[in-house]
């Protein structure tokens, strides 16, 4: 699901139009695969790309100039308005309720991306990509609660004054540089061989995607 949701949200490095206007993914044989890598950046020379991964192994990357490559900005709870389409990861907690981990804001342009309520990896773990219809306070904690809807339900999430908030914007080779930290969505060919798909690259001192 990771997957999914990352690589639909690289499309917005352009920031097109529309999503219409993004290449189709490459079809995959049945020898490929997908890998998402995260870490940081060892080297870029040309178009080989060497990242230090969590397990503190290197990991070598083909880079196609095409790649696409984004990065997040800082919101804040604030920004949130009736209308936007987000995307928020929450965890059920036990009064019942999903508490937000971390929120998205959509750009327009990705309105519908992954819309609906999904399970994530962990237990009582969750993914909700859709539209806010209510922003209200939750005067305890000086956070907020959000309304959403999608097609076919409605979550409550209450989003806590220390969750973060980011939306998405372009980026480009200057961000790859050693230490940034990367999440790279790549195919992995029948000889282990990794070809970035695209990356999400640290911009301003803000980390890539945590969910």
């Amino acid at each position: 699901m990771r997957m999914i949701l990352f690589a639909a949200l690289a499309l917005a490095a352009g920031l097109p139009a529309t999503p219409a206007g993004a290449q189709a993914p490459a079809a995959e044989s049945p020898a490929e695969g997908r890998a998402r890598i995260s870490g940081m950046v060892e080297t870029l020379a040309g178009n080989t790309l060497v990242i230090r991964s969590a397990g503190s192994r290197d990991v070598t990357i083909a880079l196609p100039p095409d790649t696409r490559i984004t990065a997040l900005a800082n919101r804040q709870l604030s920004d949130i308005r009736p209308g936007d389409f987000v995307g928020s990861a929450a965890i059920r907690g036990r009064d019942g309720k999903l508490h937000a981990q971390e929120v998205h804001i959509f750009p327009e342009a990705l309105r519908g991306t992954g819309e609906g309520h999904r399970a994530m990896d962990k237990p009582d773990q969750s993914m909700t990509n859709a539209t806010v219809a209510i922003v209200s306070e939750v005067a305890a904690s000086r956070g907020r609660v959000l309304v959403l809807n999608y097609q076919g339900g409605t979550q409550e999430i209450e989003v806590g004054p220390e969750v973060r908030v980011v939306t998405f914007v372009a980026g480009d080779r200057s961000l790859l540089k050693p230490g940034a930290s990367v999440v790279v969505s790549a195919m992995k060919a029948a000889d282990g061989t990794l070809t970035a798909r695209n990356v999400q690259a640290e911009k301003d001192g803000v980390p890539p995607l945590t969910f």
